[in-house]
């Protein structure tokens, strides 16, 4: 018996999968069919996705729901489909695109017009990818041209660091003494400690 299956793909663990997994359970694919992943669509390497590929078999169907939810690269997409279909054997539909359902028009034109169809979208979704990936460097560079630090907060130097420098330099304290009391890391401590010899000699 020919079974049917569920991908789903969101992009991180914030985005919010519940309308494709609704559309997916609206064709009546069980939980059990259903695979998910929350990871980029650059790539195929992603645990659940390997998975349902694992269980597909000849005359099995998969639901997706869109095109760039099976994945973002242009090429990618091409050879999985290509994969799919040909190598296991599968049927796809893809919820959102109508023309890409291949238990219809298995005639030469059917496959003809589905093929255009798939690198059409397939060329969109890794476009959109790009375009993403250029806004967030663009926001990047917008914010640090705004004053807004990336990366975690550096630990604020105190008031008394010169005095714990002195009692580390005298040999009251140990090293390790003096980082403890400075509330830093070894490396920011010698980072620290060199900007305050310079500011000495300067």
């Amino acid at each position: 018996m020919n079974n049917m299956y569920g991908y789903v793909r969101v992009s991180s663990m914030e985005q919010n999968e519940d309308r494709q997994m609704i559309a997916l359970k609206k064709a009546g694919i069980p939980d059990s069919h259903i695979f998910m992943d929350k990871q980029s669509g650059k790539d195929f390497h992603r645990v659940n996705y390997e998975k349902l590929v694992s269980r597909l078999q000849e005359g099995d169907l998969l639901y997706i729901m869109s095109i760039d939810r099976l994945g973002r690269n242009y090429a990618e997409i091409q050879n999985q489909w290509r994969m799919l279909t040909k190598e296991i054997g599968i049927d796809i539909c893809v919820i959102d695109m109508p023309l890409l359902d291949t238990r219809n028009g298995k005639d030469l034109m059917g496959t003809f017009i589905a093929d255009l169809v798939l690198q059409i979208l397939s060329f969109v979704a890794e476009n959109e990818r790009e375009n993403i990936r250029k806004r967030q460097q663009q926001g990047i560079i917008a914010a640090k041209a705004r004053g807004v630090r990336f990366g975690r907060p550096e630990t604020p130097t105190p008031n008394d660091f010169g005095e714990i420098v002195k009692k580390w330099e005298k040999g009251y304290i140990t090293v390790d003494a003096a980082i403890q009391k400075c509330g830093m890391s070894q490396a920011t401590f010698y980072r620290r400690l060199r900007e305050y010899r310079l500011s000495r000699k300067q």
